[in-house]
């Protein structure tokens, strides 16, 4: 099947600061992150949320907080939640900033009292030119599974930890949690990957067998093994139980190329219980201009390449949908997004030039999660980010296919009525 590269979606929302960073809160909340740095150039640091909608036509989002970190950029940013609150975790210069985010569902009678007033909300945005505030797409979504009951945050900063220690400019690239919700591994410019116990952030294993900084990291869904690539060109899947290296990711690149890996992300392997799939990215080292990348599945507990694509340019981010079965990736230099069936690695849906400049993020609408999923006619669908200042989603309509078993009854059906035809006609 021929991937479509038509899309209903597009723009959910504008900012105006680089992001860098997305996540989502619950299934239908969005969290985008960036920013201009600590230099005075009145770009703002911060995050946004984002609640999204289906009304009928199209996806939409509607702002619903924005929370501004002073001078410290977001570059990276992980999700968790448990029976009392959410936890927005990011990484700002060298260190980790916890953010405690407690959810109320409220009516809409109540947020409407508390919405500013049309008047409040032209002074903001004649401010935001000078202090870069956001512009959100504000189109009144409708919902078809929508009440009146809506989420509303709070947000209040907690602890934070330094978690690189790089003697000049320390950084931290990468922050994952574990899906139990019990770990957080952290990386960055020192090469050292760091385990550390959540929601206390006290520090419990380091691998220091990297090189160079560290790009990405993540946990497996039984959060018991971890995997890092870095710039060094490793790829390593760590045991946390018994704190050591698992297995080593290598593979042949064609015509001896020099590749690096760019991102990693697990995934549930459908219809096998307890079983995982690894998927990275990987692109060309040293090399200019619109080489190809390649999007890679694993087998994590042997260490084997199991199939690859390969991609006409370099690739810059990768997502994997919560049940397993979709895989989406961003470019380098077009900006454009396509999505995968995770099986086969077939493409399904190609939208070029989706971004103006390279795709910073990507993150799916999950299945599953907090709060009711969102109802539309799509099989699938994937938030994008770039340095453009765009929030963008992208969703694949249900493709129409024919059970097997319906298909093995036509042929029977054909073939008899063939039979018959031709004893009819006396052939």
């Amino acid at each position: 099947m021929a991937p479509t590269n038509r899309s209903n979606d597009g723009l959910l929302a504008r900012v105006n600061f680089p992001l860098y960073t997305v996540e989502m809160i619950t299934n239908r909340h969005c969290l985008v992150a960036g920013g201009g740095g600590s230099s005075k150039t009145g770009v703002a640091n911060g995050f946004e949320i984002y609640e999204i909608y289906h009304n009928g036509r199209r996806f939409v989002a509607e702002e619903v907080i924005r929370h501004e970190t002073g001078a410290n950029v977001v570059m990276n940013c992980a999700v968790t939640s448990d029976e009392r609150r959410s936890y927005v975790i990011a990484g700002q210069e060298s260190h980790c900033q916890m953010y405690l985010v407690n959810l109320k569902v409220v009516d809409e009678e109540e947020i409407a009292k508390s919405k500013p007033t049309t008047e409040e909300i032209l002074k903001r945005r004649k401010s935001s030119t000078k202090s870069s505030g956001v512009e959100a797409i504000r189109s009144k979504p409708v919902d078809a599974n929508a009440n009146t009951k809506h989420i509303k945050f709070d947000i209040q900063p907690g602890d934070s930890v330094q978690t690189d220690f790089t003697a000049v400019d320390p950084l931290q690239r990468v922050v994952r949690i574990s899906p139990n919700g019990k770990l957080m591994a952290t990386g960055g410019t020192d090469g050292v990957v760091r385990v550390w116990k959540f929601p206390r952030m006290t520090k419990l294993i380091e691998f220091k067998k990297h090189k160079k900084e560290v790009d990405d990291l993540d946990f497996s869904p039984d959060s018991k093994k971890l995997v890092s690539i870095a710039k060094d060109g490793l790829g390593v899947v760590w045991d946390i139980e018994n704190e050591k290296e698992w297995k080593h990711l290598s593979w042949n690149p064609p015509e001896g190329t020099k590749y690096l890996f760019k991102r990693c992300r697990f995934g549930i392997f459908e219809g096998k219980v307890g079983k995982s799939r690894l998927f990275t990215i990987a692109n060309p080292f040293g090399k200019v201009g619109k080489q190809r990348g390649y999007l890679q599945a694993w087998d994590p507990d042997t260490g084997e390449l199991t199939n690859s694509v390969s991609v006409d340019e370099s690739l810059a981010s990768l997502a994997v949908r919560d049940d397993g079965r979709f895989v989406a990736i961003g470019t380098m230099f077009s900006g454009s997004v396509s999505m995968y069936i995770a099986f086969s690695l077939q493409k399904v849906l190609h939208i070029p030039n989706a971004h103006s400049m390279f795709v910073t993020g990507l993150q799916f609408i999950p299945m599953h999660g907090d709060g009711p999923p969102i109802s539309s006619s799509s099989e699938a669908a994937v938030v994008s980010i770039s340095v453009d200042n765009k929030v963008c989603i992208h969703s694949l309509q249900y493709r129409h296919t024919i059970p097997a078993w319906v298909a093995i009854v036509c042929i029977i059906v054909t073939v008899f009525l063939s039979f018959v035809f031709c004893s009819y006609i006396g052939i």
